[in-house]
């Protein structure tokens, strides 16, 4: 038996329109494995396990001349497939005790209707939450993502890997256990391999330049306690503009930072500058996401949009993005004024633009122009590794700076901001803790409802319910009713009351 709850929502009693398959292919990364069927049109089913082996049951559909079984990957064993009266049954063999989700997938782009069946790990599955679902509203295709890796040849740097599905499970463990996770930065150096970037006078490539200075920041990370770096790259080969973002998503990355040297026609351009993503990139991005299908149904903050319907998916992916983008301006800000002290800024604010490398939809982003390569007086600074060393420290500056006065949950930073709170508190002095705003910063906010109200917790990203109410000692009953809350989900940025007992 498969052991969870309601198996079918999609009923072969009343189905859509009968639909042929032409064709299945399988992806398998490390956390889960895909397996997606291409349809002729829209095609109900139900979902459910026989005999250790996933079953599909198609109303009227029949197989397209040609097709076959996609070869066994990852969990993904081998495919076969029987007449069941008019009806096309699908069985998936499977690793033992894989859990199987599936939804259907509307037309996007040049693809037409898809039925995707996503088998991941017994844990994995149960860590995320993952129900298997019979039909849910499409959102599109989409190619799988690409993991970070150190100095890889650039011919391999491209292997698959899966969405963010282990996120949800690492942080809850995190902030369950107070444990001192690293913050997690990525660091994408600007083009490389056969794009070069920006030339100087002299001859300097962007491409160089942006390496030294990200090698450079990574170090100082690395060096920092309760901190990590990930490079896109560490080499000069070329990686593809939206695989660098994904890369920071893959590694669960709390920031991501580009690393360019920017270029002008008239060579007295000068000043080093910050880039966030523009409104109309968020709603471009928004829109792509929401059109996009499978992939919604990765992770966005932990949580996974595919089984919801269009209206809520629209609204918590505008959550997050509002958190991430609100995160990122923070932070450019933070090393807009770091590299004032350095040298002059070319604007004096932080700027907005739709750049491919920030749209990663819950990461925050931040791109750094380190200064004009076409500007001679500039380019011979930004070949220099003592200058090279001092644009790392401004931005490594500006961004441990946010990390300290905006510690995510269950991490080293949180860990010093609540030992900090613990001293004050000794002396008798209001504070305010990582992650929660304590209830004497709302002391002129202060209302009925607030009675029984222990603090105030802002949910940080990876957190559940379960893992907040686990930290404050409370059951999630207690919790759900405190805030009026009628499902099991909460959103990242939400503030909770804490009830005190």
């Amino acid at each position: 038996m498969f052991g969870l709850a309601a198996l079918a929502a999609a009923s072969l009693s009343h189905p859509l329109h009968a639909a042929d398959i032409k064709a299945a292919r399988v992806w398998a990364g490390s956390e889960y494995t895909r397996v997606v069927f291409d349809l002729s049109g829209p095609q109900a089913y139900t979902l459910s396990r026989q005999d250790g082996a996933v079953v599909l049951d198609l109303a009227g559909c029949r197989t397209a001349s040609g097709f076959g079984a996609p070869a066994a990957q990852g969990l993904y064993k081998g495919l076969g497939n029987s007449r069941q009266g008019p009806n096309l049954r699908l069985v998936a063999r499977t690793a033992a005790n894989a859990q199987p989700k599936a939804f259907l997938l509307k037309p996007s782009g040049e693809a037409g209707y898809r039925l995707v069946l996503d088998l991941y790990p017994d844990a994995a599955a149960k860590a995320d939450g993952a129900k298997p679902v019979a039909a849910a509203p499409s959102r599109g295709d989409a190619t799988p993502a690409t993991p970070a890796v150190a100095a890889p040849p650039p011919a391999s740097i491209y292997s698959a890997k899966a969405s963010r599905s282990g996120v949800l499970s690492s942080r809850q463990a995190a902030a369950l256990l107070q444990g001192d996770r690293k913050v997690v930065v990525a660091i994408d150096a600007g083009h490389g391999g056969k794009d070069t970037g920006a030339r100087g006078a002299t001859g300097a490539y962007e491409k160089n330049v942006t390496l030294a200075v990200a090698r450079n920041l990574a170090a100082q990370i690395n060096r920092q306690p309760g901190m990590k770096a990930v490079l896109t790259r560490d080499g000069d080969y070329f990686i593809p503009l939206q695989q660098r973002w994904q890369i920071a998503r893959d590694n669960k990355a709390d920031l991501f930072v580009s690393i360019h040297a920017d270029a002008f026609i008239n060579s007295d351009a000068r000043g080093s500058s910050v880039w966030v993503l523009s409104s109309r990139g968020k709603s471009n991005t928004a829109a792509r996401w929401l059109a996009d299908r499978e992939n919604g149904a990765d992770l966005i903050g932990g949580v996974s949009l595919s089984d919801m319907d269009d209206n809520l998916a629209a609204v918590v992916l505008d959550l997050q993005q509002g958190w991430a983008v609100q995160a990122s301006e923070a932070i450019a800000g933070n090393v807009l004024r770091a590299l004032g002290q350095l040298g002059p800024t070319h604007r004096g604010y932080v700027e907005r633009a739709n750049f491919v490398v920030l749209r990663a939809p819950d990461v925050p982003s931040i791109l750094v122009e380190t200064a004009f390569i076409t500007n001679p007086d500039e380019e011979r600074k930004l070949k220099n590794e003592s200058h090279q060393e001092a644009l790392a420290t401004a931005v490594m500056g500006g961004v441990k700076n946010y990390f300290e006065s905006t510690p995510p949950p269950g991490t080293w930073f949180a860990a010093q901001a609540a030992r900090r709170s613990g001293v004050v508190a000794a002396a008798a002095a209001p504070t305010r803790v990582a992650g929660k705003a304590s209830l004497a910063d709302r002391v002129d906010e202060a209302s009925p409802a607030d009675a029984g109200v222990r603090d105030l917790h802002r949910v940080g990203r990876g957190e559940s319910l379960r893992s907040i109410a686990r930290q404050y000692g409370v059951s999630v009953g207690a919790l759900k009713t405190a805030n009026g809350i009628q499902s099991d989900s909460v959103h990242v940025g939400a503030m909770l009351s804490i009830p005190s007992g």
